[in-house]
């Protein structure tokens, strides 16, 4: 059974556009330098320990920086993360999908929304996808409460729905803000748990958390551990688990179950 365990490590490449929300302003410009500075880091990271990952990219940091999503593509996994990370209309999901293909020159087969906002399956699907990681099945405060959904891959339609994971007691996010704020035992204790209970792990970050963020009035919660503080705790977290199980992208994932 250990063979057959696997990691889905994924990214969301976006605009750095998270200071918003606390009213403090950001020009475009900046938002998609903080978001190339963080991309950097990660790419390092995951070329360091040879894992495959899924980028949920938004067509608009692609078509600023596409040479990097295409040198990516090459080693990684593309999917969509829709065309804007701060608004969202139905068409954004084609045309996100059609403008990260003709960047990288490969089928996008993966959606996940903006902040896992809800998504209607039936337009998922008309659009063009095979898979959807936009669930979080816990209760997030302000955010969402989505304790009513399945904690594991189901069916819906027919897109394969893939949720990040949660605790297998108590819903306890494994999200990037757990990761920040938990005790790191505590925190790969639950991702240890949860891969030998589910046989797999589905675990995302953002680049820009590995940059300098101490200039943004951003709640701490989300700020620290920041930089370089934060890599090293990644790395920590890297060299455990690329000893318990590989690392596969979501449409290896899809393909390994097609019909589950």
């Amino acid at each position: 059974m250990r063979q057959e365990r696997c990691i889905l490590l994924s990214f969301d490449v976006e605009e750095f556009d998270i200071p918003l929300e606390y009213n403090q302003q950001i020009q475009m410009h900046e938002q998609m330098q903080a978001g190339y500075d963080g991309l950097l880091k990660v790419k390092e990271i995951i070329s360091d320990y040879s894992i495959s990952t899924t980028l949920f990219t938004t067509a608009n940091f692609a078509n600023h920086f596409p040479g990097i999503i295409k040198e990516l593509s090459l080693t990684h996994e593309i999917a969509s993360h829709t065309y804007y990370h701060s608004r969202f209309e139905t068409v954004h999901l084609k045309e996100s999908r059609l403008a990260l293909e003709k960047i990288t020159g490969k089928k996008v087969m993966g959606l996940r929304m903006p902040r896992m906002k809800n998504v209607v399956m039936k337009d998922v699907m008309e659009a063009g996808y095979r898979y959807d990681s936009s669930i979080n099945p816990t209760w997030l405060p302000g955010r969402y409460n989505q304790l009513n959904k399945p904690r594991t891959k189901f069916m819906e339609d027919t897109i394969l729905r893939i949720p990040a994971t949660v605790s297998t007691f108590l819903r306890i996010p494994l999200f990037w803000l757990s990761f920040k704020n938990l005790p790191y035992s505590v925190y790969l204790k639950l991702v240890l748990y949860s891969l030998k209970k589910n046989g797999y792990v589905c675990l995302y970050f953002h680049p820009w958390e590995f940059i300098d963020l101490s200039n943004y009035k951003i709640p701490g919660y989300i700020k620290k551990p920041d930089g370089e503080i934060l890599l090293r705790k990644f790395k920590r977290l890297m060299n455990y688990l690329t000893k318990e199980a590989p690392f596969i992208t979501m449409q290896s994932f899809l393909e390994k179950y097609p019909d589950k």
